[in-house]
């Protein structure tokens, strides 16, 4: 139950926190670009099986692997793909607390 609510509390709370504090003037679009980040998921599809409750997402998939998290951080520095860069480092904090609550 912890597990869980950390987890998909990074993934929703976390960019709207960062959403209201840095983007005041347009936190529902900017909360709205960092949520997509979760389309990483997406590589989910490519494993066997889909879904496993006991498997670490870090380092597994290709879009969580530590390449892919380098040019995510990357993507924080330009302003132009600094949302879309937050949302995808997000995602990654998230899953590396569900990993470590595992």
């Amino acid at each position: 139950m912890i597990q869980t609510f950390a987890h998909y509390g990074c993934h929703f709370l976390l960019p709207l926190a960062v959403a209201v504090l840095f983007f005041k003037p347009n936190w529902k679009y900017a909360y709205l670009i960092m949520i997509a980040g979760m389309l990483i998921d997406l590589d989910h599809l490519l494993a066997t099986p889909i879904f496993d409750p006991n498997r670490c997402s870090i380092g597994f998939h290709p879009l969580h692997s530590s390449y892919a998290i380098l040019f995510y951080i990357f993507l924080c520095v330009p302003k132009k793909s600094r949302l879309v860069g937050l949302g995808l480092v997000i995602h990654i904090i998230a899953d590396t607390v569900d990993c470590s609550l595992m």
